[in-house]
């Protein structure tokens, strides 16, 4: 039996269609309702929370291997005791209920927000970083609560590594896939749809949801590398040539007004006193207003070699996105 926490996510949804698509029994942790993703018929879906560490327990009877794809990505401050409690507590739960029963291989979804990006102070302004697994993290540098909860949560599975656990770490750039609108990287495929005029400068990694089930599946169920960790990216692209590919394939507008640093450093300030006043959300933090700006390459040379796969072309990624989430629009003009 494997076990998904996450179902509703992006990668999760994604596994498990590919994990019953190949015959193999899967049971799946849910919150409120049984999502709606492909084979959903034929998982043993169990109600829960990876913050219960009891019901963990129980649900683990008889699994063999866990795929931990469950985890919160945000930069909102309102969200930081959040972050902890599911990145990293929540992790720490998942991690104690494989240890109590021996045997058990675990696949844990990562960031590349947990590897140490920290601009060298030798390099020159506008010099690449480039990133790989053996990245430091740096206790004494500033990291948002995104990063570090990602971080801690790893350590949480490097610790249960020390104890005699089985498991592999992956840590995709974002991840490129047809999903709700509303929810994390699908929300850059919505600004583009909706024509908005402005985008910043940058750069941003990106990667297929389907090469990140691909090599996630294939290190977790079919070999038996433990204590590793895995960067998956395909490259980067700036962040205006993205928004104008996928407002090419949606038809649309692309932004064409280039927002300069100082005003977007004024824009997150500003929303940063409404978020006080009224306890919204940002809509853009000092975290997503300066991400891109230091140009940054994760390197995924070591998947490439395990494995021997490759990613598929971001172009092509953008436009399969594009195509699935028209139809998704089609059929439920709400979700838009």
């Amino acid at each position: 039996m494997i076990f998904v926490t996450g179902g509703s996510g992006l990668v999760g949804s994604f596994l498990i269609a590919e994990l019953v698509a190949r015959g193999l029994p899967v049971r799946a942790l849910y919150r409120e309702q049984v999502p709606a993703v492909s084979g959903a018929d034929q998982v043993e879906w169990i109600e829960g929370d990876v913050r219960d560490a009891i019901g963990l327990r129980a649900a683990l009877e008889g699994v063999t291997h866990v795929f931990h794809c469950a985890g919160l990505v945000s930069y909102a401050p309102q969200d930081e005791e959040a972050l902890q409690q599911t990145n990293v507590e929540g992790t720490a739960n998942i991690v104690d209920a494989c240890l109590e029963r021996h045997g058990i291989r675990l696949g844990y979804v990562s960031s590349v927000a947990a590897l140490d990006s920290r601009k060298a102070d030798t390099e020159e302004e506008q010099a690449p970083l480039v990133i790989d697994e053996t990245a430091k993290w740096d206790l004494g540098a500033a990291h948002n609560a995104y990063a570090t909860s990602k971080y801690l949560g790893e350590l949480e599975v490097w610790r249960g590594v020390s104890e005699g656990l089985r498991a592999v770490i992956v840590n995709p750039s974002v991840i490129l896939g047809p999903a709700d609108w509303d929810r994390s990287s699908t929300r850059l495929f919505r600004y583009a749809y909706n024509q908005h005029r402005f985008y910043t400068p940058g750069r941003i990694n990106l990667v297929d949801v389907r090469d990140v089930v691909h090599a996630l599946r294939q290190l977790t169920l079919d070999t038996e590398i433990s204590g590793e960790r895995y960067v998956l990216s395909a490259g980067s692209l700036p962040l205006h040539q993205f928004f104008a590919e996928a407002a090419t394939c949606f038809g649309k507008r692309p932004p064409t007004t280039e927002v300069p640093n100082w005003l977007a450093e004024s824009i997150w300030r500003l929303e940063h006193v409404r978020s006080l006043l009224t306890g919204a959300r940002p809509l853009i933090t000092k975290d997503t207003a300066r991400a891109g700006r230091q140009p940054t390459e994760y390197k995924a040379d070591k998947v490439r070699q395990t494995l021997h796969m490759e990613f598929r072309p971001l172009s092509e990624t953008i436009r399969w996105c594009c195509d699935e989430l028209v139809m998704l629009a089609a059929a439920s003009p709400a979700t838009r």
